[in-house]
């Protein structure tokens, strides 16, 4: 009885093993291990503990890329036996495992090609980002609230952390603004892909006409650094510092003192504030280092546009300018306006099902050799003016 012969499905495997030891740069990972470990086994690594975690994160990823391109590698060799034997021996059992193994390999693969992506010089870092809804009233506050809800449920599915540090309630409903971290392996390469203004259009459960309502709100993306002064220098004299009272679920240690902390930067007018830390001197120290990530947004963008030679205002945000549109009513439809993609599970996505369209944007950046988000990357600016009726 003659079986299958993977003979070639495994050269591929083979193939594609040889590509990930360059996106992986396992050279440089096998060079780079044991100087990561003798670091973080220095006895006074712990003096400084950002630099410790720094250390403690990179040694964790080190050594995952190494142990799973090594065990890929393994497996290939195993099922490249297991196939060999199989068909001299015209053993179907054999036969059935190759191709289970076959087909497991090669699963792994897809997931790992992926980290081929993610090219930005910051995509490994953790994410700072902020949900700011519009008006369109009670509708657009909700549409915060939701989105809130579906990236925590997206940020569960991948293992990440997602860490609420400041909200404003909504008048009647869900939030005006929330400002989170999302904390994770490449996080913000992941969450580039959110930046901009997302769309909602439903019968509004807050219109007593049962009417269409389109809300937009907007979501705003910036690499986390631990260090502030590593990246960008703040001065002083160009902050205003505000405490205040917290209020709402912004994490398990919220404040009864006033000891929340909203910064302004006057010369841009960017606001970050914290509320869920333990002590005032440790909501402002968070609150910085959000301040500096999205400065540091800010200077990219401009540097972007004066070697494209854009000039000019933002593009106001608002109807006509989304990167994605979430339509309940009248038909069912996701549908990413830079790529094109689109599914008609919206429940699926609104349930943290992002993985489609955050592939579909990393290919499509990747292929348009875009560095960072085509919305720009630096601080969205303003909500939408307008609500509209559908």
């Amino acid at each position: 009885m003659n079986v299958q012969d993977f003979g070639d499905e495994l050269r591929r495997l083979k193939g594609r093993h040889a590509e990930a030891e360059t996106y992986l740069r396992i050279g440089a990972l096998r060079t780079r291990l044991p100087q990561l470990e003798a670091e973080s086994s220095r006895p006074d690594l712990w003096d400084q503990p950002e630099r410790a975690r720094a250390v403690t994160s990179e040694l964790a990823a080190v050594t995952d890329d190494l142990a799973l391109f090594d065990r890929l590698g393994a497996d290939i060799s195993d099922a490249e036996t297991l196939n060999q034997l199989a068909v001299e021996e015209s053993d179907a059992d054999g036969a059935d495992e190759t191709e289970r193994l076959v087909v497991g390999i090669s699963e792994r693969f897809d997931e790992l090609e992926l980290r081929s992506l993610f090219t930005g010089e910051f995509d490994e870092r953790d994410a700072v980002c902020q949900i700011k809804s519009g008006e369109g009233g009670t509708d657009s506050q909700d549409w915060a609230e939701m989105l809130l809800r579906m990236y925590r449920r997206w940020a569960e599915r991948r293992g990440f952390e997602l860490e609420v540090t400041a909200l404003s309630e909504g008048t009647e409903a869900g939030y005006s603004s929330v400002d989170f971290l999302l904390k994770g392996r490449c996080a913000y390469g992941w969450m580039r892909s959110e930046h901009g203004v997302h769309r909602l259009v439903r019968i509004s459960p807050f219109n007593n006409e049962g009417k269409r309502q389109t809300a937009f709100t907007a979501v705003d993306v910036a690499p986390f650094f631990d260090e502030v002064s590593d990246q960008v220098n703040i001065e002083e004299k160009d902050l205003r510092v505000d405490t205040y009272r917290s209020s709402g679920a912004g994490g398990q240690h919220v404040n009864v003192t006033d000891s929340a902390v909203r910064i302004t930067h006057l010369p841009t007018g960017i606001v970050t504030s914290c509320q869920n830390e333990r002590s005032q001197h440790q909501n402002k120290e968070r609150a910085m280092q959000m301040l500096a990530a999205k400065l540091l947004n800010l200077e990219r963008k401009r540097r972007a546009d004066e070697i494209a030679g854009i000039k000019g205002e933002q593009q106001k945000v608002g109807f006509g300018s989304q990167i994605r549109s979430y339509v309940m009513q009248p038909y069912q439809m996701v549908k990413d306006q830079r790529t094109r993609f689109e599914t008609p599970d919206i429940d699926g996505v609104l349930g943290g099902g992002l993985d489609p369209l955050m592939e579909s944007w990393l290919r499509w950046s990747r292929a348009s050799s875009e560095a960072v988000p085509s919305q720009g990357s630096g601080s969205v600016a303003s909500a939408p003016a307008v609500g509209r009726n559908s």
